[in-house]
């Protein structure tokens, strides 16, 4: 399933419902940190977790952060190639492996 046809089933649940109107970016960039810290609740006391719950979670993160995107008229594929390439020449391979150091520790 390509990225597009999922945003097109979201835009299709949404205006089936009519809640475009509630969609507006500031709304649902709160929805995406409100259901990451959902998401890592699931986390929260342990690793004892249940993964069906995650991947709800994960799919509810997921969602906004498309439906972000598709607000902002956006190609959500783009935007993350985009920021890899920038990801890229901070974290250099020949420095950057193996290592969790910020960027502006290698």
């Amino acid at each position: 399933m390509s990225t597009e046809s999922v945003i097109d089933e979201l835009r299709a649940f949404v205006a089936e419902r009519d809640w475009a109107q509630f969609h507006t970016p500031p709304n649902l960039a709160k929805s995406v940190a409100i259901e990451a810290g959902e998401l890592l609740e699931c986390f929260q006391w342990g690793d004892d977790l249940d993964a069906s719950r995650v991947c709800d979670e994960l799919a509810d993160v997921l969602t906004y952060c498309l439906l972000l995107a598709d607000r902002m008229g956006r190609d959500p594929s783009e935007l993350v190639r985009t920021k890899l390439e920038k990801t890229r020449q901070k974290y250099p391979i020949a420095s950057a492996r193996g290592t969790s150091k910020k960027y502006d520790r290698l």
